[in-house]
């Protein structure tokens, strides 16, 4: 089994993000996609109400539901503790053995790629797909690639996507302030987010 693995807060789910998983499936020819939200990510604070992290789950679950290849996993789902990349790919090496794991990122963490925790243990245990459209490949990122290449044994290669210009905190502000997401997130996503005043204005 090839394995596609998009992990991130999911704080909203929005059509970016299985953009990028529709994108990767296909060009890599991969089985599946695991969506794999952060309960508690080291590198940012993640700041709502109690059960906030099963709504997170809820959407998730919402966006990819009647995509066959799509899968929700649980693997970092945890907001007691941090997740780490090395440690979790490590994890599902063990658990897996049989798998190859193609690890999804943007092409900027290439270059920030050096200052995770224990990130010379991420090589060893995937393949990194590193997306951007194809017209924005820059010298400096294929000379980053190079750099990791040669000096870490690492498999990167470039996943071609479209670019998503909204983000999840653009779409929360939105939220916050009365504004319409439609299009930006599946249409279960957006009434689940208005049934459920998931981002109020004032927390």
């Amino acid at each position: 089994m090839k394995i596609g693995i998009l992990g991130g807060t999911f704080n909203p789910v929005h059509i970016g993000h299985l953009l990028l998983g529709e994108y990767a499936y296909e060009q890599f020819d991969l089985d599946e996609i695991w969506f794999m939200p952060n309960g508690n990510p080291p590198h940012k604070e993640v700041k709502y109400r109690k059960g906030a992290l099963e709504q997170r789950l809820e959407m998730l679950r919402l966006a990819i539901q009647g995509v066959p290849y799509f899968k929700l996993n649980l693997h970092e789902a945890d907001d007691s503790k941090h997740s780490y990349t090395y440690q979790t790919l490590r994890e599902l090496n063990f658990m897996h053995p049989d798998y190859e794991f193609y690890f999804i990122v943007g092409a900027d963490s290439l270059f920030a790629i050096e200052e995770w925790r224990n990130y010379r243990e991420i090589f060893p245990y995937c393949v990194l797909l590193a997306a951007m459209r194809d017209d924005k490949v820059t010298d400096d990122v294929i000379s980053q690639m190079r750099y990791l290449i040669q000096k870490y044994s690492a498999d990167i290669r470039l996943l071609n996507a479209p670019k998503f210009e909204i983000s999840s905190t653009e779409l929360r502000e939105r939220i916050k302030n009365g504004k319409s997401i439609k299009y930006m997130v599946p249409d279960a996503v957006e009434a689940y987010v208005n049934e459920h005043d998931i981002y109020p204005t004032e927390e």
